[in-house]
């Protein structure tokens, strides 16, 4: 019998089971609800010979690479020179190690279908959510203890596990071991992270309730989570939302420009945010990835980034030009080892303003030569669109008002989302102008392939149904297209619409199958035929199963129907055969 290993230890001995549903699936092994939200809690401390150090990890049979452990101790403390007190959070990104078995318990999958694009796991990254504390005690050696607690999970929610850090940590840093345990034990009981419920989590005596959005939700709409009052003692919290940042206080330091720093995000340019602290950093750094929602950006970003990373080398050559990533530093040595790199952000202690910002001029690369350099960005891009002066209007104005810090995000993630939405809707209605028509449909021939993008053939749909439709912005827009084409973030989304659309057609085919009066067909064809047919239908199942293509139940169904009554009309000993291979 299993130990305590969850799917992740098990699954690499066992067959994978066919599960029904995600809660059966669930109620496997233990550990298995865990290993839905987290991979694992690691404390790090540091000691005085061997530096920081992994003390524990949570639960005892989670698997991490001498690599990932490494970057995960680099990356879970600040820069000494952040001279961070107290208690600090942020959070960091970092590969996994290759050639890792993965989990064959496949409802993870299953949840991953019904997110939206930019929250879909990337199964080639792990998030670290830290808390570190420092504090002076002149019992420790070094006169201060310091230590962090690390959630690590592939999944993008920083506002819960942040949340959850804030509930838990301090009580973790008193109470030490049994109180992770505890922690660990009521996660494992959590129901699994399914899109568009509202999900109620029990952690240390409180109740975060919450819901993860879908790709079905309107852009740009938040479902409110009510708090009901609990009939029971618990105290319940309810989470605005589980992954976005507070993005006006983020853009604050650089208030003037995120217009440019929009362009440059969707352009995939290589850029550099330099912070005082991991907080600042990571903070930022998630703000600029958001700011294309609901784009997915394509490319790496390090929300946190260290000098010991396992990339620094592959990040930081000055032998090709630099990456197309996002990366967030703190350390004084970056601004000389970086300095060769297009577009660098420069912010200092982030404090909302209690006045109106004056206007700041793009800086020359030339002028950064240290961390102390002044706050602002530092490039010589110059952007394809004239700048929207109404925003900065409403912001300043929202400033001189007062008004809360949650209604200026809510802003300016609007404005983010109409740029990004009046961008993005001429493409997509060129690539929809790709697919076959349906009457060219045939049951008896492979489904018809989507036609080839043609830059020149979307260029020339701009003068009438460009994003002038939408957008009052004038400038290069043309411009900017050209350049988006050749960028990371196009080849990803293209290949997300080639891929739904190309299922839609294999789905489209299976409907035109199930219309057929197959039986009549086999009666006119040879036994040969008809076995081939079968063999081919079941295929057909199996595919419509492995790739979760949009097909309605009914149709799978009249599909095995189909299968079966065609079985039925052949000679007994081909039954029996067909019958056995089952699928």
């Amino acid at each position: 019998e299993p130990g305590p290993g969850g799917a992740e230890a098990a699954a690499e001995d066992a067959e994978p089971a066919e599960p029904e549903s995600p809660d059966q699936c669930l109620s496997l092994l233990p550990w298995d609800r865990f290993s839905a939200w987290l991979h694992c809690v690691c404390v790090v401390g540091f000691d005085l010979e061997l530096g920081q150090a992994v003390e524990v990890i949570y639960p005892p049979h989670s698997k991490l690479t001498d690599k990932e452990k490494t970057n995960i101790c680099y990356l879970s403390f600040p820069d000494s020179n952040s001279g961070c007190l107290g208690d600090t959070q942020f959070c960091f990104r970092f590969r996994r190690s290759p050639g890792r078995k993965v989990s064959l318990c496949c409802f993870l999958d299953q949840l991953d279908r019904d997110l939206p694009v930019y929250l879909k796991k990337d199964s080639a990254y792990y998030y670290g959510y830290v808390y570190f504390r420092q504090v002076r005690d002149k019992s420790l050696k070094r006169g201060y203890f310091q230590k962090s607690l690390v959630l690590i999970s592939k999944l993008p929610y920083v506002h819960l596990f942040r949340t959850m850090l804030k509930r838990i940590a301090p009580e973790y840093f008193e109470k030490s071991e049994a109180f992770l345990e505890a922690v660990c034990s009521d996660i494992d009981r959590w129901p699994p992270p399914v899109a568009g419920k509202v999900l109620q989590l029990p952690i240390m005596g409180v109740i975060m309730k919450l819901r993860i959005p879908t790709y079905r939700d309107k852009p740009g709409t938040t479902p409110i989570v009510q708090n009901m009052h609990q009939a029971d003692a618990q105290i319940s919290m309810a989470l605005p939302t589980v992954h976005e940042v507070d993005l006006f206080r983020c853009f604050c330091p650089v208030f003037f420009h995120i217009q440019m720093l929009w362009e440059l995000v969707l352009l995939g340019e290589p850029l550099v945010v330099m912070a005082p602290s991991p907080a600042e950093s990571s903070e930022t750094v998630l703000a600029l990835v958001s700011c294309i929602s609901p784009l997915k950006y394509c490319s790496d970003f390090r929300p946190y980034f260290t000098i010991h990373d396992s990339e620094f080398k592959e990040y930081t050559t000055r032998t090709q030009a630099p990456p197309s990533v996002i990366l967030g530093v703190t350390n004084p040595f970056f601004a000389k080892t970086l300095q060769h790199w297009p577009h660098i952000i420069r912010i200092g202690d982030i404090k909302l303003p209690g006045e109106v910002p004056k206007q700041v001029k793009v800086k020359k690369l030339k002028n950064l030569k240290t961390l102390d350099s002044k706050p602002g960005v530092y490039t010589s891009y110059k952007p394809y669109l004239n700048k929207d002066e109404e925003i900065v209007k409403q912001l300043q104005k929202g400033v001189q008002q007062k008004r809360p810090t949650e209604a200026q995000s809510v802003i300016l993630r609007r404005y983010f989302l109409e740029l990004t939405e009046s961008f993005i809707i001429p493409l997509e209605r060129y690539v929809a102008s790709l697919m076959p028509l349906q009457k060219c449909i045939s049951p008896w021939k492979s489904p018809p392939q989507l036609r080839q993008f043609s830059q020149d053939d979307f260029m020339k749909t701009l003068e009438k149904a460009g994003p002038q439709l939408t957008s009052g912005l004038k400038g290069d827009w043309i411009g900017l297209y050209r350049h988006f084409l050749k960028s990371p973030n196009f080849d990803g989304w293209f290949r997300s619409r080639q891929k739904e659309m190309t299922q839609k057609l294999e789905a489209l085919h299976l409907e035109a199958l199930c219309n057929e009066n197959l039986v009549f067909w086999c009666q006119k064809h040879t036994e040969v035929e008809a076995v081939d047919l079968v063999l081919k239908l079941k295929n057909k199942l199996l595919q419509a199963d492995r790739e979760h293509l949009p097909v309605k139940t009914d149709t799978l169904k009249k599909l095995q129907t189909h299968i079966n009554d065609i079985i039925l009309a052949l000679p007994d000993d081909l039954q029996d055969i067909l019958l056995k291979t089952g699928t």
